[in-house]
């Protein structure tokens, strides 16, 4: 079975040219890092490469590694900007395989002991609560 092609109309790729908002956290030449508006957690964010890829059965090698190094930024500043226990790192690719939105991006999500994790696309956060969150993530970047 072939790969679907990617969208160029998707919802992040609406992000990266500004089309819709986003509370941004990061971006690089290769990357962009943003708040989940559908957060699973406390400073729940995501990690995209810019170069358009469909999830990690298509991207580039290069992209990709780009992608990753962004994603250990953002683990280690959501770490440290809400004092979590640990941090999760969600990637998944296609349908079947939970991919929602067909643009390659890994959630980071900071973790704290005894605390589960909202249901998926349950509930869209409040934009100052993100705003708030955003903020202590950029602090911590910048630390």
């Amino acid at each position: 079975m072939t790969q679907a092609a990617y969208d160029p109309n998707n919802i992040f790729a609406k992000i990266l040219r500004g089309e819709l908002p986003a509370h941004k956290l990061y971006e690089d030449e290769a990357t962009f890092a943003f708040m989940d508006i559908m957060p699973r957690g406390t400073g729940h964010c995501l990690v995209i490469p810019k170069a358009p890829s469909r999830n990690i059965l298509d991207v580039d090698t290069a992209a990709l590694a780009a992608v990753t190094a962004t994603v250990r930024k953002l683990a280690i500043a959501v770490k440290n900007a809400f004092s979590a226990d640990g941090v999760s790192v969600h990637q998944f690719n296609e349908s079947a395989g939970g991919q929602v939105v067909f643009h390659l991006h890994f959630h980071v999500i900071p973790r704290f002991e005894g605390v589960e994790l909202k249901p998926h696309s349950s509930k869209m956060e409040e934009q100052d609560v993100l705003a708030a969150n955003a903020e202590k993530i950029r602090a911590a970047l910048n630390s």
